[in-house]
């Protein structure tokens, strides 16, 4: 069994393996990608502090992470990090301000930032598109990157960004890149399960590539549940259910002693 990746593994192995992540939302999932050879999971902050996480992924590199706005400040963000980083998280996913990653960063706890399209941001690139196609957004993402490192991020998700300038900024950041949509450049590739499994049945973006149809089958899955629960309603009208094989019996001897007995309480 491999031993646990840590924060100067992904460091060191930066542009010589190109590593998996997915954002994963059960313990099933957990599981699914850790026996699939994911080494890097998303996972909603609830999942570290159950138990049963590190059972279905013992050896996954875990970010919990949230919105900003879902937290709050530099002082809930901390609060917030702390608790799941004694119960096993490995890295932070951080969207906060500069000032919040520092002060993460200054405690040693690993913090990913967030460059390109941040969709929690997105009112300020434009909404749900690219972001680096012109010199000026490129610069922007560049700049972004830099103040993350200055602010003492180990890593930073790089979303819809030109796979070209992810290229030119993978030559020259000490981030650890992790790409949704930016190319290969980066040092890890993301997508969501819902995505890969088939079961987002929203638009689905470019970047994402579909393995199986979840969709379908759920389908297939609640026509089964809902023909099941016709059948019962049916046979509950009609009086077939329940039938004599589902009934426990009593001996008439005791029924009969039985109703003697509330008889006499009338």
């Amino acid at each position: 069994m491999p031993a646990r990746l840590t924060v100067r593994d992904l460091l060191d192995q930066r542009g010589k393996h190109q590593f998996a992540m997915l954002r994963v939302e059960t313990l099933d999932e957990a599981e699914a990608a850790e026996r699939a050879g994911i080494e890097l999971l998303s996972v909603p902050p609830a999942m570290i502090m159950d138990r049963q996480f590190r059972d279905a992924a013992p050896n996954a590199f875990a970010f919990p992470g949230d919105n900003f706005y879902e937290i709050g400040d530099t002082a809930d963000f901390l609060k917030w990090a702390f608790p799941l980083f004694k119960h096993g998280a490995d890295g932070f996913y951080c969207s906060g301000s500069l000032q919040t990653i520092r002060a993460m960063a200054d405690h040693a706890l690993p913090v990913c930032g967030h460059v390109g399209l941040i969709p929690s941001k997105r009112t300020w690139t434009g909404g749900f598109k690219a972001v680096g196609k012109t010199l000026e957004t490129a610069q922007y993402v560049w700049q972004q990157c830099k103040a993350l490192e200055e602010a003492g991020a180990f890593a930073a998700e790089i979303e819809v960004v030109p796979h070209a300038i992810t290229q030119a900024i993978a030559e020259r950041t000490s981030l650890f890149l992790i790409s949704m949509g930016a190319g290969a450049a980066g040092h890890a590739q993301y997508l969501f399960t819902d995505d890969v499994l088939g079961q987002n049945r929203g638009r689905i973006p470019r970047h994402a590539k579909v393995y199986a149809n979840f969709a379908a089958e759920h389908d297939r899955l609640q026509d089964m549940r809902v023909a099941a629960m016709a059948a019962f309603a049916t046979d509950v009208h009609s009086g077939f259910y329940p039938a004599p094989q589902h009934l426990v019996d009593s001996e008439p001897d005791i029924v009969a002693d039985f109703r003697d007995w509330l008889d006499q309480q009338d």
